[in-house]
């Protein structure tokens, strides 16, 4: 019986010469068992999830998240042949919830038929919106499809609850520069078979060709391809040599891998916070030039450094604050390019301030006890007594007394409820500003000490 799927990839012993020589380098190349796949060793080594469902035939449902080029698209194929599973690939890109359905409808028949269930295999999964995704939902549960997705964003955010809870998500990583080498070896393998040249780089050039790729394999590919491309002229012995220069020409410019709400945006403003708090302005510094190159919008990375110096920097140096708030208000007023300047200044200020997450520390802990139900009466005389009758018939601000009137400003006074009396929220650290704070706060519970003991002698 012939397949239902049209779509169906063509098996390789079908496919004609001509189909053959068209397909791009990276296509020619693409491994068809776990032997010849780069990296994710954590999912297709001796105990890796993947190789144990391949090996027990066991297919199920489940979402492979990585960055471009890791291998996702490539890792379900070889499930699908090795499973010996009918495998659809559908994108969510260019197709719509009306072609999912057809192709479930047909899947159902074939599974009635006895011909097993099929792999419907969706890249860019997250484009589907949530409501689209719910299309799916009654057929993954009955088992009329084995559902997996591929996805560069974080699926936890961008797959609804109840799709998430059926699926399981495992995470593919980038590849690293000895992976990335492996791969560049083997297409500069395949261009030599192809033209009956070698290829000559030395490891100047094969080290651009793996920083620039970033860890998408499919990008060192096209590159090495159009490479040796350009620089097709042999030399008497046979050999096509490519220079750095001839590189660099080949990629022109390697486009920053930011996505703007994705996980590249968040990874990125993760790491520039973090430096910042570990005290690292050159870090710090790379980050932000990241963001701003990739078209951050400058008013967020604004945004993010006034936090930190709130949460981070605190009053260990309150100027911090008030440079972060002058870098926001600059570029609003002065715009980009020229913005990058305060931004910078005031990123280094935040990395190099002492630190200090006492008023962070302080707020969280207090609004813990409000949200976990710790709210005790207002003492009566911290109450507002707006009429007379309120102080005299009720107690309303009955006994306060006003700091002012008192050395130094500073009497003591109970604030807090009875209940939370010795309650402490915030502790400033012994270093930077606070340690003048806490050296401030010392004297005058000293000063009050002072006063007792004279009115004791006195008395």
């Amino acid at each position: 019986m012939s397949s239902l799927f049209e779509n169906n990839p063509v098996p390789e012993e079908k496919r004609s010469d001509t189909v053959k020589a068209a397909e791009p380098l990276a296509a020619k190349i693409r491994p068809d068992n776990l032997d010849d796949f780069a990296g994710q060793k954590h999912l297709i080594g001796d105990r890796g999830v993947i190789r144990r469902m391949i090996e027990t035939k066991e297919v199920y449902s489940l979402i492979l998240w990585g960055p471009p080029g890791c291998g996702k698209t490539t890792l379900v194929r070889i499930i699908a042949k090795l499973t010996g599973t009918r495998m659809v690939e559908f994108s969510a890109v260019t197709s719509g919830v009306k072609e999912v359905r057809e192709i479930i409808k047909v899947s159902k028949a074939n599974l009635e038929m006895g011909m097993g269930r099929t792999i419907l295999f969706i890249d860019e999964l997250h484009r589907f919106n949530k409501a689209q995704q719910d299309a799916f939902l009654p057929h993954v549960e009955a088992g009329v499809i084995i559902l997996i997705g591929a996805t560069t964003e974080n699926p936890y955010f961008s797959i609804n609850a109840p799709l998430l809870s059926r699926l399981k998500v495992y995470r593919l990583e980038m590849l690293n520069d000895e992976e990335m080498g492996k791969i560049l070896d083997r297409a500069i393998a395949e261009i030599q078979k192809k033209d009956g040249t070698k290829l000559n780089l030395d490891d100047s050039v094969r080290r651009f060709f793996i920083d620039t790729a970033g860890g998408d394999a499919r990008f060192v590919i096209n590159s090495i391809e159009v490479a040796a491309s350009l620089n097709c002229e042999k030399s008497d012995k046979g050999t096509v040599e490519i220079s750095l220069e001839d590189a660099q020409n080949a990629l022109m410019t390697r486009s920053l891998k930011y996505d703007e709400g994705g996980d590249d945006h968040y990874d990125t403003i993760s790491a520039f916070i973090k430096s910042m708090r570990g005290s690292d302005p050159d870090a710090a510094i790379y980050y932000l030039a990241r963001m701003l190159e990739a078209g951050e919008d400058p008013k967020f990375i604004a945004r993010r450094i006034v936090i930190q110096a709130a949460e981070d920097v605190g009053n260990a140096n309150p100027m911090a604050l008030v440079v972060a708030n002058a870098a926001r208000e600059a570029v609003e007023f002065v715009g980009m390019p020229e913005a990058a300047l305060p931004l910078a200044q005031a990123v280094i200020y935040v990395s190099v301030s002492p630190k200090s997450n006492a008023s962070y520390n302080a707020i969280n802990a207090a609004r813990k006890d409000v949200r976990e139900g710790v709210n005790p009466p207002i003492p009566l005389h911290l109450r507002n007594a707006p009429v007379k009758q309120m102080k005299d018939e009720y107690g309303f601000s009955k006994g306060y007394q006003y700091p002012h009137n008192f050395p130094l400003g500073y009497v003591e006074e109970t604030y807090m409820p009875e209940e939370m009396k010795g309650r402490k929220y915030y502790k400033p650290r012994p270093w930077g500003e606070e340690r003048v704070i806490r050296e401030w706060m010392d004297a005058l519970k000293a000063s009050l000490e002072k006063r007792k003991q004279k009115k004791e002698r006195e008395s």
